[in-house]
């Protein structure tokens, strides 16, 4: 063979064209040069006189006629076959061949980028491509977000009134103009008119009361209703928090529709209704799910990432970052959110994209400014005084509480999913979301703590007292035997006020724990974060009232004696809310770096770190005591989807020879050989079969593996033989090798499918620990893995496989893995 290049020159390759011109009407697509397996040469020096004659001769000795004549130079130039290489909804990437198709385009790219100006500007566009589809994701993820808050606020509020000056503006907006209000009454305005005043003309008494109940009742009941009619009749995928979906889809998985348009505007609309309708769920999770939409969209406007799945998924990475970057106004917490939580692959330039469409999605909605503060972060704190070595104690066992609600909340809202998913209760998604929001209401709206937006609860019990705060919970008593007490620091005793908002706040807890069971899995949009940390910041509030009066009664105690100076701010009861929320969404998420960072981004409390990370360590470990999956995982298993999660250890002394298939009591193992297959008998192999491939072998006597082949691709590359080949019949032997098969004269045309051929499959030997298989699947994506013993083939290993498994060493039911 040759060991250089030769360039054709224009004249000789345009007399080719009119020698071969008779050839010439049976290929579509010619290359310029014709690739061998050493080197590459150009066309006219490979089709010189003797090859041609050796052509002719290779087609008289087949029957001369024209359809067979063709074979030979179709070794040479066969074009790609459309819908090769593509996949079926509910399967699994092949992440190894995508990165290969990538490098392989990367370096066409590279190779053509001197022969002129515009491939040296296409491949300049190709190079930004990653940067110009995170910038769009970012942007659009950051305008949804700020429509979503703003619609959100002003649609939950229309539950208890309505602006008279102008119908758009929510409570907040509409006295902020207001003159005759003052600084303890400053919800108050003539501007705003509950539902009460504008039917029965009375603001106070028990009519008004009944009336504003029943409007509060109507609006959520309309709103719940509203949102589960939309997802059921439009978009089935809108529902959930689409966490754990979005992490299987990122593992590689294919779930076709759950990205795409129709979700990405069923699910912002509903968002809104569901939040609006006061059910105990938050927009912050979705919000990850609606900016993955963006990323999935926009990623179809760039060759780069339309035609390769493993790229797509970078993008889908850099969205998650953006969703939590804008759903909690914590950039740098949404980087470490994506690659702690839910990205299976994540090289540093992701990083760098991921950091960037979280910056870019910030800053459009901080341009927006949805909260009509200037601020990005959701609940901004400004604590004065710090916090002491003490403290640790109560910060501890606020992380043990969240660590116990996680676990309890885990098992409880699986199980009542799964009995959902088994009884007929399940099919009606109408009829059970319109009963959960019907109680949500009837018992929300007595207590102000349940009745307000769960989002401005948890801004109330992060929010330190001081002489501009007029919450219940900052009514202490500012006379102590006759002499004014500090208004600041400890020594101030709990008025009628704090102990009333502490029942109401103890029966906000409990009314939370139990409907936020209920409502994680409905058929509308459903967060998690924000209901968990309103748990843990009213059980947070509750510990530090607690405390504070402790120190209060108790100042000659030695702990607060050694630490609290008299007449000084010591305890700030916003701080255990802050904790406490923290812990509790710790131990049902098991986030741990990421949770920390969102939550000072969150709050700005940038010196608590120390606190946040206690709690957040103490309610992992608490909770990874009654098991290591966090409520994404559970769902992901609840829901049959194949994922391997890497944080799941494989402790089994088990061998590959022990879970492949086939084992002893199934059939053998359905094998294609290289070339003595006819395409009737491919077919048939087909159709008798439900395997996604087939290993290539040399014989069924030697069974050497020669390769795989995936379904889908031999039926696509059958089809689209018959269509554009002529003399492809049942009959047709199909061969996987570079040379055809010996044939005799009257033999119908052969069909090559090497192109389709994976080369190099994975292989290990049948006495590998399963625990090294196992790594190998989960940091290399593989789809599958064949099972060979002194080279021969013994069986092969799916991911399918892997999971039934996993789920039979831990005496669980193993056909729970649904899809393949």
């Amino acid at each position: 063979m040759c060991s250089h290049q030769q360039r054709v020159p224009w004249w000789n390759f345009a007399l080719f064209r009119n020698i071969t011109r008779p050839i010439q009407a049976r290929f579509t697509y010619v290359n310029k040069y014709v690739h061998f397996k050493w080197c590459r040469v150009s066309l006219l020096s490979y089709l010189d006189a003797s090859i041609v004659l050796e052509w002719s001769n290779y087609a008289m000795s087949n029957g001369g006629g024209a359809a067979s004549s063709t074979t030979h130079l179709l070794d040479f130039l066969e074009e790609p076959i459309p819908g090769v290489g593509t996949y079926d909804d509910f399967h699994t990437i092949d992440w190894v061949r995508e990165k290969c198709k990538d490098r392989e385009r990367h370096r066409k790219i590279n190779s053509k980028k001197k022969e002129s100006a515009w491939e040296f500007t296409k491949s300049l566009y190709d190079a930004w491509s990653g940067w110009l589809v995170v910038t769009l994701t970012g942007l659009a993820s950051g305008a949804l977000a700020g429509l979503i808050d703003i619609a959100a606020d002003w649609m939950n509020d229309l539950k208890e009134g309505v602006c008279l000056s102008a119908m758009w503006f929510n409570h907040e907006q509409c006295c902020w103009t207001s003159n005759e209000t003052t600084f303890a009454e400053r919800d108050k305005c003539p501007q705003w008119k509950s539902w009460a005043e504008l039917i029965l003309g009375q603001a106070e008494g028990p009519g008004s009361y009944i009336m504003n109940y029943f409007m509060y009742i109507y609006w959520a009941l309309s709103f719940a209703f509203l949102a589960v009619c939309l997802v059921k009749v439009f978009a089935p995928y809108a529902c959930g928090s689409g966490i754990p979906e979005i992490k299987t889809i990122l593992s590689g998985f294919i779930i076709r529709g759950y990205l795409g348009k129709w979700t990405l505007m069923i699910k912002t609309i509903t968002l809104v209704l569901a939040v609006a309708s006061g059910l105990s769920l938050g927009k912050e999770g979705p919000l990850v799910h609606v900016a993955c939409c963006c990323g999935n969209i926009f990623s179809y406007l760039f060759p780069k990432y339309s035609k390769n799945e493993a790229k797509k998924r970078e993008v889908l990475s850099a969205a998650s970052a953006a969703g939590v970057s804008v759903a909690f106004g914590a950039p740098i917490g949404g980087v470490l959110f994506s690659l702690e939580e839910v990205s299976y692959y994540f090289p540093l330039k992701t990083l760098w994209r991921s950091f960037f469409a979280a910056l870019v999605a910030a800053f459009v909605l901080r341009s927006i400014n949805p909260f009509g503060n200037s601020r990005l972060v959701l609940f901004y704190v400004e604590y004065h005084t710090p916090w002491y070595l003490f403290e640790l104690i109560p910060f501890i066992l606020l992380g043990v509480f969240g660590g116990l609600w996680g676990a309890f909340f885990i098992r409880a809202n699986i199980a009542w999913c799964r009995r959902r998913k088994s009884t007929r209760f399940g099919k009606f998604p109408v009829l059970e979301v319109i009963l959960v929001a019907a109680i949500t209401a009837v018992v929300a709206f007595p207590n102000p703590y349940t009745r307000q937006n769960t989002s401005e609860l948890i801004k109330e019990l992060f929010t330190d007292c001081g002489p501009l705060e007029s919450s219940q919970l900052c009514q202490y008593r500012l006379q102590m035997n006759g002499s004014k007490a500090s208004e600041g620091g400890p020594n101030r005793p709990a008025g009628p006020g704090v102990y009333s908002a502490m029942w109401q706040l103890c029966l906000a807890l409990i009314f939370k724990i139990i409907m936020t069971i209920f409502t994680f899995g409905l058929k509308v949009p459903s967060g998690l974060f924000i209901p968990s940390m309103a748990i843990g910041a009213i059980a947070g509030r509750i510990v530090g009232i607690a405390v504070e009066q402790l120190a209060y009664y108790h100042h000659d105690w030695f702990l607060f004696k050694e630490w609290c100076e008299v007449g000084a701010d010591c305890i700030t009861p916003g701080l255990y809310a802050m904790v406490g929320a923290a812990a509790c969404l710790g131990g049902v998420t098991r986030m741990t770096v990421s949770l920390v960072v969102i939550v000072f981004e969150l709050t700005g409390g940038l010196e608590y770190i120390v606190p946040l990370m206690a709690a957040v360590m103490t309610s992992k470990w608490v909770g990874d005591a009654f098991g290591r999956e966090g409520i994404y995982e559970a769902h992901i298993r609840l829901n049959g989807y194949p994922f391997l999660d890497a944080k799941e250890e494989f402790t089994h002394t088990t061998l590959a020879r022990e879970v492949m298939r086939p084992r002893r009591s199934d059939p053998p193992l359905a094998v294609l050989t290289q070339d003595d297959l006819t395409v009737e008998e491919l077919q048939s192999v087909i159709n008798e079969t439900s395997y996604n491939g087939f290993p290539v072998i040399v014989s069924k006597e030697s069974q050497r593996l020669v390769g795989f082949a995936l379904r889908r691709d031999i039926t696509i590359a059958i089809e689209n033989a018959r269509r554009k080949q002529e003399g492809i019949v049942l009959s047709s032997r199909v061969y996987f090798t570079q040379h055809a098969p010996t044939l005799p004269a009257d033999s119908p045309r052969p069909l090559k499918l090497r192109s389709i051929l994976d080369m190099s499959p994975f292989t290990v030997t049948d006495h590998t620990p399963m625990e090294i298989v196992v790594d190998i699947f989960r940091k290399l994506g593989l789809r599958q893995c064949l099972v060979t013993h002194n080279g021969r083939l013994l069986g092969i290993i799916t991911k399918k496989d892997i999971l039934r498994h996993m789920a039979q060493m831990a005496n669980q039911d193993p056909e729970s893995i649904m899809f393949n």
